[in-house]
């Protein structure tokens, strides 16, 4: 079940999209997420989910595998669904008890759960097709100019870069955490919900002091390679960008264009 999460994950193959700069993955990503909250008709979450298949296509990792991270949020699209369904105000179509389900509701309801599913996967498609450094050159890159107000670029990039790499590893020790736990007759199931939470405890005190001893094992390995941030370093691989990568930005552009016009063309 915690293996099913991909994001933060890494998935090895020689595609278009694996080849491209991660300035330009990491910034068609922010574009992609904001055109999700802008276009607000139902041509434009089509664009956008033509344009998320066509780039999982591109991008050479297996569908089943993509989707593979849905199932991690399958409780908070519930949660989503059931409070858009029964508290949004509008045109009654039934009632539940003295709760009421509105043909408003169902709208927003529907449209949330597209939006929040593109995001994700959307989000997965730049961590398994860029690798941690990629990452962290990409970031530190695009806010360089931010060092002639003295922020700490790249410390941020690196945090962040050690954070999303972390996350698989942490999901792996907690899978590990509980099959030992289960072989010990420890139950994760039943009960209420109550109980439930209590019986979590037992599980994220061994992984919160795996965490910290992980931690301090990279602090101390850091440390002894004598490192000392980002002032004065070189890249081993120099970010430069190439004709792919400014076809990557046009045809990033042409989706946001043919978002906003089919937006207004197929309204809710």
């Amino acid at each position: 079940m915690l293996r099913d999460i991909t994001l933060g994950q890494y998935y090895q193959a020689d595609s278009v999209i694996h080849r491209l700069d991660p300035r330009v993955k990491l910034g068609a990503t922010i574009l992609f997420i904001i055109s999700l909250f802008a276009f607000h008709g139902v041509g434009g979450y089509v664009t956008a989910a033509l344009f998320l298949a066509l780039v999982i296509r591109l991008s050479g990792v297996p569908f089943r595998f993509m989707i593979k991270g849905m199932k991690s949020i399958v409780f908070l699209l519930s949660i989503t669904v059931i409070f858009n369904l029964f508290l949004t105000p509008g045109e009654p179509v039934f009632s539940l008890w003295k709760l009421t389900v509105t043909r408003e509701g169902v709208k927003l309801a529907v449209l949330l759960s597209v939006r929040l599913g593109l995001l994700i996967i959307g989000s997965s498609v730049m961590t398994l097709t860029t690798t941690p450094n990629q990452l962290t050159d990409g970031l530190e890159k695009m806010l360089k100019p931010l060092n002639k107000l003295k922020v700490p670029v790249h410390e941020i990039a690196m945090m962040m870069s050690i954070a999303l790499r972390f996350i698989p590893i942490l999901m792996e020790e907690t899978d590990k955490i509980m099959k030992a736990q289960l072989a010990r007759c420890a139950d994760f199931e039943s009960g209420n919900l109550i109980r439930k939470a209590k019986s979590l405890v037992p599980l994220l005190v061994p992984l919160f002091i795996s965490a910290f001893r992980r931690a301090n094992d990279l602090a101390m390995a850091m440390e002894a390679r004598c490192y000392r941030g980002g002032e004065h370093r070189t890249k081993m691989k120099p970010l430069h960008y190439e004709k792919r990568d400014y076809m990557a930005y046009l045809v990033v552009l042409c989706y946001l264009a043919a978002g906003v016009v089919l937006g207004k063309l197929l309204p809710i």
